[in-house]
């Protein structure tokens, strides 16, 4: 059976997606303001349909990082204690989403003892998202203070460098410890039966394959450099399997499994890349920080027909421009907003993003980063297994085209589930990666018309 592997939230990273992100043909790391070489490599310096995506190991760290890190965060007093006294600070409250990465980083290395992770967005209140700024903190179980001893409580509100503040609040994380037995697909419409390959177009939410995997198409693309090609986006741990030499890309599935036809192979793919590139800053005090960026690029193959290729999102239409996640920007753009998807596994499904940035570090002391943590609205999930890749877009009630802002990469299925409610059992989450950055990192445009396609 197909399946789409997901790596673990809070913990090891699983064998297969322990490569980490770096570009093709590339062994070092790019500062932002330079273009970092993507060309593919393959035999005689061409890429051909035949050839593997370069997805390389981690060349040895730049001199100079750690200690560019400790000189960066060396005005935040970072080895201060945070103040447990319940006083409600006097400062200016937190208001962008620098605001409070720059808190929880200033905070970080006592947060991290008492935390499974955190995670930055607004409190929560008796399972509604209020409007209050707040470092959001996962712990295993949540108690009575009368339990705890002084030095384990959380303090009510954080206060970053200049005094600007935050309130803190404290959420269940029912943290499994290893992965589960992933929910089996239970949804079976007219709609997810096309995406599995009853419809005559491909495009966003259609299922695609690798040899070994399944997931779903997230965008329609063109590369920015070379020729210019159009293909399609996806995760890496979707498209790419080291066990495989090839890493080609079909729908609805490849032939040694069923009926399907070869899409392209995969020219691009990354993992990780770190927090002070992705971000544009240091989001942490840890030297070893990485940002989960799970994307792969596949031009389709010149015997596909692209014909057969629609921009168009079935249930959705057409797709405005993508939002890109400004950190100096208020919080509630976007904490709090609606977010839809399409994937081969779950149709149509709605949610919420609860928070932007979560943290979480594993037993050997990295640090790593998902950018959203979306929950589904009804108390419906958002993903199912093989959604992975979907495109998540933005809604509002005024009329205007979705705006995709990421992909989905992993969920409940991976760890645990978040405990928003009391009275109320554990939820359903999903992890995304920014889109907007992703596009950026891969070099590459999303097509959301006809037009552009042609």
């Amino acid at each position: 059976m197909l399946r789409a592997t997901r790596p673990a939230l809070l913990g090891g990273e699983e064998r297969q997606n322990k490569d980490w992100t770096y570009y093709p043909g590339s062994t070092s790391r790019h500062p932002r303001s330079e273009s970092p070489p993507l060309q593919a490599v393959a035999s005689g310096g061409q890429h051909s349909e035949s050839s593997a995506a370069y997805v390389l190991w981690p060349p040895a760290r730049i001199n100079g990082t750690a200690e560019e890190r400790a000189a960066y965060f060396s005005g935040l007093q970072k080895d201060a204690e945070m103040d447990t006294q319940q006083r409600v600070p006097s400062g200016q409250q937190a208001s962008t989403l620098l605001d409070l990465m720059t808190i929880r980083a200033f905070h970080s290395k006592v947060l991290r003892r008492y935390s499974l992770g955190t995670a930055l967005g607004f409190r929560t209140r008796a399972g509604v998202l209020t409007n209050i700024p707040a470092i959001i903190v996962f712990v295993a179980r949540k108690v009575h203070k009368q339990w705890l001893l002084d030095v384990q409580r959380l303090p009510t509100a954080l206060e970053g460098p200049g005094g600007v503040w935050c309130d803190v609040d404290v959420v269940e994380f029912s943290y499994y410890g290893a992965s589960t037995v992933t929910p089996k697909e239970q949804i079976y419409s007219e709609l997810v039966e096309g995406l599995r390959g009853n419809d005559p177009c491909i495009g966003s939410g259609s299922q695609v394959a690798s040899q070994e995997t399944y997931g779903t198409l997230g965008a329609i693309v063109r590369s920015q450099t070379g020729a210019r090609q159009v293909g399609f986006l996806t995760n890496r741990h979707v498209a790419v399997d080291l066990d495989y030499p090839n890493q080609k890309m079909f729908h609805p599935l490849p032939p040694n499994l069923g009926p399907g036809v070869y899409l392209g192979a995969v020219e691009r793919a990354t993992s990780f890349i770190t927090d002070d590139l992705w971000y544009g800053i240091f989001a942490g005090m840890n030297p070893e920080t990485f940002v989960r960026a799970d994307g792969a690029f596949i031009p389709f193959a010149e015997s596909f027909d692209t014909s057969k290729v629609s921009v168009r999102v079935h249930s959705l239409g057409e797709l405005g421009e993508v939002f890109r996640v400004d950190l100096q920007a208020p919080i509630e753009s976007i904490v709090g907003q609606h977010v839809v998807k399409v994937g081969r596994s779950s149709g149509l499904t709605k949610g919420i993003i609860m928070a932007y940035a979560v943290e979480y570090n594993d037993e050997k002391g990295i640090c790593f980063f998902t950018d959203f943590l979306i929950v589904g609205e009804n108390k419906q999930a958002f993903d199912l297994e093989g959604d992975s890749g979907s495109l998540i877009s933005m809604t509002w009630e005024r009329c205007e085209n979705p705006r995709p802002v990421g992909i989905i990469w992993g969920g409940t299925a991976n760890r645990g589930r978040l405990k928003l409610r009391s009275g109320h059992g554990p939820e359903n989450w999903t992890s995304g990666v920014d889109l907007g950055r992703l596009l950026d990192l891969l070099q590459l445009d999303l097509i959301t018309t006809e037009t552009s396609l042609q």
